[in-house]
C-alpha cells in the first residue's frame, strides 16, 4: 500500500476514533490521549521538526550557489515574491466574495465572545521584523529556529561559495552531503507518517468535538469554500497556464505532502516533505526548490489569509458592523503587507487577524469565538500554503527553462 492511502485511512480512523471518544466516552479521553495520542503525534512532529533547520541551511546554501550570479537569484527572488503577494491578494478578494455571499455570522454570538476577555498579542513593529532579518549570530539564529535568519544567512553562503568556485569546493560537497543525509533521514521519518497523523487529528477531535464544530458551522464552511476555490482556480491555473503542467498530475503526485501537512498544521514541519516530494515527483530542481519553497513557508499565508477575510465578515455580522468599500480594500492591504511584516513569528495567524480587525474597527475580542475551531481549519490552510509554495517552484522551474524533464500530461 502506498504511503498516500495509508497516511489517508490513518486520517480517517482518527477523525472516528477522536469524535467517538467525544461523544462515547469523554472521561476516557484524557488518559488515551495523554499516554498514547498525543506522544504518537508529538514523536512523528518532533523527528520532521528536528530536520527543518539543517534542510533549509543546506537546501538554500546550494539553491544560491547553484543559481550563480546575482542577476539570476534577483530575477528568481523577485518572480518567487511577487506570485506570494499576487496570490495572497486573490485569495483575500475570493474568500470576501463566499464571505458576503453566504453571510455565515450570527448577532447571538456576541455574548459569548463579549464574555470571553480574549487579550491579542501585540505584532512587532514592521521595521523591527525587516531588521531582524539579520541576525547577530547566525549559530543562535540556527539554535532557535529563526527561518529568515537562517534563509539570510544561507543566501550570503552561497553566494560567497558561488563567487569563489574552485578554493571552496569542498565546503560546497559538504553542503551537498548535508542535504542528501537529510533528505534520507526525511524518508525514514516518513514511515512514522501515518501513526503521527492518526494520533494528531484524534486528539485534536476529541478535544474539540461537535459541538464546537456545529455552532462554528457556517464560518468553517465557508473558510473551507474559499480554500478549495482557491486551490482550484488560482494553483491549479498557476501549474497548468505557467508551469506548464497538467493540474491532475501536479495534485496526484503532491498528495503525500498535503497529506502530511494537514496533520502537523505547520508549514515548517511539512518543509522537509513537500521539498522532497516537489523535486522527486514534479521534477523541480534541487536550487529552485531549495531557494522557493523554504522562503514559502515563511511568507506564503494564502490559507491564513483567507481565514482572515472570512473571520472579518464574520465577525462584523456578529457585532452588527457594517462594512464598506473601502473597508474591504483596507483588509487586503493590511493582511497581504502584514504577511511580509509578521513573517516568522510565533502565532502569526492570530496577530495578523488582530492587525486587521484593528484596521477596520472591529472589536478585536471577536477572534475568541473562531479560536474554538482554529485548529481544525489550521490543518486545512497549512496544506493550502505548502500547495502554493509547491506550485510556485513549478512556475519558476518553467520559467527558468529547466522543465524538460517533467510530465506535461
Amino acid at each position: 500500500m502506498s504511503l498516500t492511502k495509508k497516511i489517508i485511512i490513518a486520517l480517517i480512523l482518527g477523525v472516528a476514533v477522536g469524535l467517538g471518544f467525544n461523544v462515547l466516552a469523554p472521561d476516557a479521553f484524557v488518559p488515551v490521549d495523554t499516554y498514547v495520542l498525543t506522544p504518537l503525534g508529538q514523536i512523528f512532529l518532533k523527528l520532521i521538526t528536528m530536520l527543518v533547520v539543517p534542510l533549509v541551511f543546506f537546501s538554500i546554501v546550494l539553491g544560491t550557489a547553484g543559481m550563480g550570479d546575482t542577476k539570476k537569484l534577483g530575477r528568481i527572488g523577485s518572480k518567487t515574491v511577487g506570485f506570494y503577494l499576487l496570490s495572497t491578494v486573490v485569495a483575500l478578494c475570493i474568500a470576501f466574495a463566499v464571505a458576503l455571499v453566504i453571510q455565515p455570522g450570527q448577532e447571538g454570538l456576541m455574548g459569548e465572545a463579549e464574555g470571553s476577555g480574549y487579550e491579542a498579542a501585540e505584532a512587532p513593529p514592521v521595521m523591527d521584523t525587516l531588521l531582524n532579518i539579520i541576525p547577530t549570530n547566525p549559530i543562535d539564529a540556527l539554535a532557535n529556529g529563526q527561518m529568515l535568519q537562517i534563509i539570510f544567512f544561507a543566501i550570503f553562503i552561497g553566494f560567497a561559495l558561488a563567487h569563489l568556485g574552485e578554493k571552496t569546493s569542498g565546503v560546497f560537497k559538504f553542503m551537498e552531503q548535508g542535504n542528501d543525509i537529510m533528505m534520507f533521514l526525511v524518508t525514514i521519518a516518513m514511515k512514522l507518517a501515518p501513526y503521527g497523523a492518526f494520533g494528531l487529528i484524534a486528539s485534536a477531535l476529541g478535544k474539540l468535538g461537535l459541538d464546537a464544530l456545529s455552532s462554528m458551522g457556517m464560518y468553517m464552511i465557508c473558510v473551507i469554500l474559499a480554500l478549495i476555490l482557491h486551490v482550484t482556480i488560482v494553483y491549479s491555473g498557476t501549474v497548468y497556464f505557467l508551469g506548464k503542467m497538467n493540474p491532475i498530475h501536479f495534485f496526484k503526485n503532491f498528495l503525500p505532502a498535503m497529506t502530511v501537512a494537514f496533520s502537523t498544521s505547520s508549514s515548517n514541519a511539512t518543509l522537509p516533505v513537500s521539498m522532497k516530494t516537489a523535486q522527486e515527483k514534479l521534477g523541480v530542481s534541487k536550487p529552485i526548490s531549495g531557494f522557493v519553497q523554504p522562503l514559502g513557508a515563511t511568507i506564503n499565508m494564502d490559507g491564513t489569509a483567507i481565514m482572515q477575510a472570512v473571520a472579518t465578515v464574520f465577525i462584523a455580522q456578529v457585532f452588527a458592523e457594517p462594512l464598506s468599500v473601502g473597508a474591504l480594500v483596507t483588509v487586503v492591504l493590511t493582511a497581504t503587507l502584514a504577511s511580509i511584516g509578521t513573517a516568522g513569528v510565533p502565532g502569526v495567524g492570530m496577530i495578523m487577524l488582530a492587525m486587521v480587525l484593528q484596521s477596520v474597527g472591529l472589536p478585536v475580542e471577536g477572534i475568541a469565538l473562531v479560536l474554538a475551531v482554529d485548529r481544525i481549519l489550521d490543518m486545512l490552510r497549512t496544506s493550502v500554503n505548502i500547495t502554493g509554495d509547491a506550485a510556485c517552484a513549478v512556475f519558476v522551474e518553467q520559467s527558468e527553462g529547466g522543465k524538460d524533464k517533467v510530465e506535461t500530461a
